[in-house]
């Protein structure tokens, strides 16, 4: 009966020796192809042996080892996918921080561009696009707010200080301050932008008329100046009543001499006759710096924020260079 002995031999009636010997040999030298049987044709025709390499698995191995190979697989498709979710979400991230950089950078520049140019009274061609979309989206977020906090700023200071009763201490207003209307805004076509700046000054007139109402209770005298015409006292003073003041002050304008001179230089006049008057300039608020050139300044002054839209030609929306 034939049998299975070692690396898949099949022997069948074989001297007892010889497949010792030939056990032997395939264990020790790995000869497959040697023939350890007798050449006689009586042995040849006695005897037969196989050699067959290869693996023999049962049905219920391969099947075990297919399905490893399976979740294997599957567990490596299942890694590849984390790892480009994961380095998707570290690029956004990452451009996402690129961007707060890039925002920022833009923030600094223009911030400290719009301080020059307010400073050195630059036209509006001489502003960057990329400031000009800068400076509408500050408007939008932000003047308001800057503006209610610089009001704040006033009133504790004024708080903490009582006026003399010769009624010579005298606070002095930006009245262009609360004038500004949408006839600044005749160069912007977009409807929705121009209802925006109408909220945005009706706001800011409420919030500094309710500062000029607050300190005149506490016995603060105010003077308010525009850099307007004379001529146009009347309509000046209709629109500070329909903003809301109700209060007794006196109203600076220009006189027809002074509609040559700069801005600054004729403010700055008019603190000196105030000064020869003998008032006493307790603080100076406006949002222009042109108001804080010259002599005659306030024991204490005031900035507040300045948007610079006004005049400024409507940007390009979605422009990015310079």
């Amino acid at each position: 009966m034939p049998f299975m002995l070692g690396y898949g031999l099949h022997f069948s009636q074989t001297p007892l020796h010889y497949v010792i010997k030939c056990t032997i040999n395939i264990l020790y030298h790995h000869d497959h192809h040697h023939n350890c049987w007798p050449s006689s044709p009586s042995a040849e025709m006695g005897s037969r042996y196989v050699v067959e390499s290869g693996v023999f698995m049962s049905s219920l191995s391969a099947t075990i080892f297919i399905v490893a190979l399976v979740i294997i697989g599957v567990l490596m498709l299942t890694l590849l996918i984390a790892l480009t979710v994961m380095l998707q979400s570290c690029k956004r991230s990452g451009s996402g921080v690129f961007d707060d950089v890039k925002k920022s950078n833009h923030h600094d520049h223009c911030n400290l561009f719009i301080f020059h140019a307010e400073l050195n009274n630059l036209a509006a061609t001489e502003i960057p696009i990329i400031c000009k979309l800068h400076t509408f989206q500050f408007i939008k977020e932000r003047y308001l707010r800057d503006l209610n906090t610089s009001l704040w700023f006033v009133e504790e200071y004024f708080s903490t200080l009582k006026p003399d009763k010769d009624g010579l201490d005298a606070i002095l207003l930006d009245a262009d301050d609360i004038l500004s209307s949408t006839e600044n805004l005749s160069s912007i076509s977009s409807l929705e932008w121009i209802k925006q700046f109408e909220d945005m000054n009706h706001q800011a007139r409420v919030l500094i008329v309710r500062l000029l109402v607050q300190l005149q209770a506490s016995n603060w005298p105010f003077i308010l100046f525009s850099r307007k015409p004379a001529k146009l006292f009347n309509t000046t003073w209709r629109t500070l009543i329909f903003s809301g003041y109700t209060g007794q002050s006196s109203l600076i304008m220009r006189s027809a001499d002074e509609i040559e001179m700069e801005s600054w230089e004729y403010l700055s006049s008019r603190r000196v006759q105030l000064q020869k008057q003998q008032f006493r300039i307790a603080g100076l608020i406006s949002s222009q710096l042109d108001a804080f050139r010259g002599s005659c300044l306030g024991r204490r002054n005031f900035k507040l924020p300045y948007p610079l839209f006004y005049g400024l030609e409507e940007p390009t929306l979605g422009a990015e260079k310079y």
